[in-house]
């Protein structure tokens, strides 16, 4: 019987030092390879993107918008005094007022009569005149009128413009800076997926140095308790032998 546990403690002890070796490889493996893992991961957090400012590099295209207000004209600017008729008017009362003192002069009328005659044509003359001037006044007005509507319509215009251009510049800055937040934030969220598989890899690789590190335990504690048997045994031998 005691050869027979000698024998079954050494076989204990030589598997508990096969088991020993085995788990000091998978140990040092773990070891490897956590290392390995933990330098890639260091790699890709230094070389992940920077933060950034999304509103930075963003360009306006307000400057599309062109300003209308140069190509408005006034159309009541040079105005022109029809003289014409009037012009026509007077020719006509000389016309007839030379006629008249033909006739007079024929019929041997009197100086009275012409002179009131003249008087007539004077008078007829002066609301020629004054027909004129109101017609000037009118032109005056319609141009100063038309001035105002001109300068009303020059500010209508360049006040759209400059909203156009405010409105256009934040919308199109707004896009850019979503845009630019997206995209940075959509690459974080793809990086942190990485990290936590990345992280992930490193605590399996602590799992399994931990779960060497409890294999070669196991390995010497059955080693020293198969030692202890041998011991034992090799006691109970050296009491059971006659003195």
């Amino acid at each position: 019987m005691t050869w027979v546990a000698a024998g079954t403690a050494t076989v204990s002890i030589v598997m508990g030092l096969v088991k020993n070796n085995k788990a000091n490889k998978a140990k040092d493996a773990a070891e490897q390879e956590k290392a390995r893992k933990a330098t890639q991961l260091a790699q890709f957090e230094a070389n992940r993107q920077a933060v950034i400012n999304p509103y930075a590099g963003v360009t306006d295209l307000s400057s599309l918008a062109k300003d209308m207000s140069g190509e408005l004209s006034n159309p009541f600017a040079n105005l022109g005094v029809a003289t014409g008729a009037a012009e026509m008017e007077i020719e006509e009362a000389d016309i007839a007022l030379a006629n008249t003192l033909d006739v007079l002069s024929a019929t041997g009328a009197s100086a009275g009569g012409a002179t009131a005659l003249a008087n007539a044509a004077a008078k007829s003359k002066k609301g020629v005149a004054a027909s004129i001037e109101k017609q000037e006044a009118a032109n005056e007005m319609a141009a100063a009128q038309g001035e105002q509507n001109l300068q009303q319509a020059k500010m209508q215009e360049k006040q759209r413009v400059q909203g156009l251009q405010i409105s256009e510049g934040g919308r199109f800055q707004d896009a850019q800076a979503r845009g630019a937040e997206f995209q940075w934030g959509a690459q974080e969220g793809r990086d942190m997926v990485q990290l936590d598989r990345m992280q992930a890899g490193i605590d399996q690789e602590n799992q399994n140095m931990a779960q060497a590190n409890a294999d070669q335990q196991a390995a010497i504690g059955s080693m020293i308790s198969a030692v202890g048997s041998v011991g034992s045994s090799a006691v109970e031998a050296g009491v059971g032998k006659p003195v």
